[in-house]
């Protein structure tokens, strides 16, 4: 008695491998019952299994003709002999005219959309894919996706009426969008745009929102805003955040592109500036730190200069900690 080799999911048992097709000369073997034939499609009959049936449980090729290579031949040959009939020659000029417009493949496309991969059509593949060099397989898949992202690019510019994406994209950029908007407009991926678009032609970090700010308040653009706002009047970033309406990572990432190196607290440490350099005049030294340098060599004690300076101990030691580390 035969001996099942598995079974399917709906318990179902089979006498060959699944997405294998077994063939010993001119015959085939079934999975259904493990008995050997020409040709398995006709003897589906007795099992009560349609073709499209077997193919899709088994794991087979669709075009699969269920027959074995010298029966597939002789088929071959006999029709062979019946091409010079009106209707065969009529359907092989359709089928060319089909192929050659292609009509075909997005049929074949069609009907495979949303059916799983054949487990013989990927054994087949896996064992053509061996026999091609790495090298080879990873260039072609690379001039593949350039010839699509050129394409979709193509198709997005022609869209709205440039030659080029990058014509398109530089237009968006000068116009004061941000990727973001870019890539809605173009209804593509925000990062697909920013991987594909020139470094040259993205637009800056927060240029769409702190430049049209900046012009506002009468700026020459978002680096003399920033440098004014952060270096000069030394607004915190939460504070310029708030003006402009944009989040406080949209302001840091502005500040870092144009080279500004963000201060924390900087209304705070400025005014604390102010004072200690107030507080070092009247007592009739440079700064601070030379004041607290000069008392702590005599021997003073911090609560002593902080009671002559009216600053606090702690912010004494920072200015010393600072001369120090500047000498």
């Amino acid at each position: 008695m035969l001996q099942a080799v598995g079974r399917l999911p709906d318990g179902t048992p089979h006498y060959a491998p699944v997405g294998e097709l077994l063939t010993e000369g001119d015959r085939v073997c079934c999975h259904l019952c493990g008995r050997w034939f020409l040709s398995v499609a006709s003897h589906l009959r007795y099992h009560g299994w349609t073709k499209t049936a077997y193919i899709a449980a088994f794991g087979l090729e669709l075009g699969n003709p269920l027959s074995g290579p010298a029966t597939r031949k002789r088929r071959s040959a006999a029709l062979g002999a019946r091409h010079a009939e009106p209707a065969i020659l009529g359907a092989r000029l359709a089928a060319r005219e089909r192929a050659g417009s292609g009509a075909l493949t997005e049929a074949a496309a069609r009907a495979a959309r949303g059916r799983p991969h054949p487990a013989e059509r990927r054994t087949k593949t896996l064992a053509a894919l061996a026999g091609v060099d790495p090298a080879a397989r990873a260039g072609g898949n690379r001039r593949r996706g350039e010839r699509h992202r050129a394409r979709i690019a193509a198709q997005v510019a022609a869209r709205f009426g440039f030659a080029t994406f990058e014509e398109y994209l530089a237009a968006r950029v000068r116009a004061g969008l941000s990727m973001a908007a870019i890539s809605r407009e173009a209804g593509l991926h925000k990062d697909w745009v920013c991987r594909h678009a020139p470094v040259t032609q993205r637009p800056a970090p927060g240029e769409a929102r702190l430049g049209p700010v900046a012009r506002a308040l009468g700026h020459a653009g978002v680096s003399a805003y920033l440098r004014a706002a952060h270096v000069e009047q030394h607004r915190t970033v939460a504070a310029i955040a708030l003006e402009a309406g944009v989040s406080r990572w949209t302001v840091l990432a502005a500040l870092r592109h144009h080279g500004i190196e963000p201060a924390v607290h900087a209304a705070t440490r400025h005014a604390a500036e102010a004072r200690g350099r107030s507080a070092a005049r009247a007592l009739g030294f440079a700064s601070i730190g030379a004041f607290v340098a000069a008392r702590r060599a005599e021997g003073a004690p911090w609560s002593a200069l902080s009671a002559e300076s009216g600053i606090a101990p702690t912010s004494l030691r920072r200015y010393q900690q600072r001369d120090i580390g500047d000498n």
